[in-house]
């Protein structure tokens, strides 16, 4: 077994004790495809006032300019997934992935350590650790690392437990036995494209106009929401499933496996009158560490009475 070889089982047997689910690793070079797919789509104005994606472009599609000198990217994914319901099927909706405690703080910290394993069991290496906070194009690693294909909602599915998971990246200038893309298995399914209640997702599938989609509009914008959504929000006050709710790869879908992924006992038991009325001390004593505190009290409030 070449020191490769070894290096990369290694550092994929530690990072499932780590409780990352999948793991896989690619070349770190320019993603020169999506590099004209990511201009096109910001010259659609896809991504709407999310000014911070036209930022930094060269850094976005080539990592070695994140880490230079860099290889390789260790690509994982963190599993999610919690089929618990809100208990009042009228309450105003918040994502899975928001049920816990933010989830850039957890994953963020088992990346640091899986970087500290590599350098004590290997030795010196140049490395950085992202989870959805730098410019890394992560869903295009994602595939090329074989953890799954981008379908049609555009989000990362993998065949043996569908898209309930996270991201996560260490880009490092460790060389490792690459893996091979697996291929798109979407077909001729148009569930997700036709659940969307804003209709975000294009025709033909592959495309997002985040501009209209439901977790841009409660959690990524600013401003007032526009009027022209009324009605079409389908009762979400943060974040939106629907697109990975009817994506039949979702049936393999297992509940995570992370105590601090789990929500606040209050959080699924508000009925909907408890969520019009919120205050301030209810959304900090429920939100404590959560990632909804980045829409802050005021943006959350905005968001539901835009569903009355």
């Amino acid at each position: 077994m070449s020191s490769q070889e070894r290096h990369t089982d290694l550092i994929r047997r530690e990072a499932q004790r780590l409780g990352f689910e999948f793991t896989g690793f690619a070349r770190a070079e320019r993603l020169d495809d999506e590099a004209r797919k990511l201009e096109a789509w910001l010259h659609q104005q896809a991504h709407g006032k999310m000014e911070y994606m036209a930022r930094n472009f060269d850094m976005r599609v080539d990592p070695r300019l994140l880490v230079p000198g860099a290889k390789s990217l260790i690509c994982l994914t963190y599993t999610y997934h919690n089929p618990q319901k809100q208990e009042d099927p009228e309450a105003p909706k918040i994502s899975q992935y928001a049920y816990g405690q933010d989830y850039h703080l957890v994953i963020k910290e088992r990346l640091q350590a899986l970087l500290e394993f590599i350098r004590t069991e290997i030795g010196a290496v140049d490395g950085r650790c992202f989870v959805d906070s730098a410019p890394v194009m992560e869903r295009e690693w994602a595939r090329r690392a074989g953890l799954g294909w981008n379908g049609k909602n555009t989000l990362t599915i993998n065949p043996r437990r569908g898209s309930w998971f996270f991201l996560a990246e260490i880009i490092c200038d460790l060389p490792l036995i690459y893996d091979d893309p697996i291929r798109d298995h979407c077909g001729t399914c148009r569930r997700c494209i036709e659940a969307c209640p804003t209709e975000a997702i294009s025709p033909q599938g592959y495309f997002l106009d985040a501009s209209k989609c439901i977790s841009y509009l409660t959690i990524e914008l600013k401003d007032a929401l526009p009027t022209e959504f009324k009605g079409k929000m389908d009762n979400w006050m943060f974040g939106c499933d629907v697109c990975q709710e009817v994506c039949p790869w979702n049936r393999f879908a297992q509940k995570h496996q992370e105590p601090a992924f789990e929500p606040h006992p209050d959080l699924l038991q508000l009925r909907r009158h408890e969520w019009m009325e919120i205050t301030e001390e209810v959304f900090q004593r429920v939100f404590k560490k959560s990632a909804v505190k980045r829409t802050k009290f005021a943006g959350l409030k905005r968001n539901i009475d835009f569903l009355q």
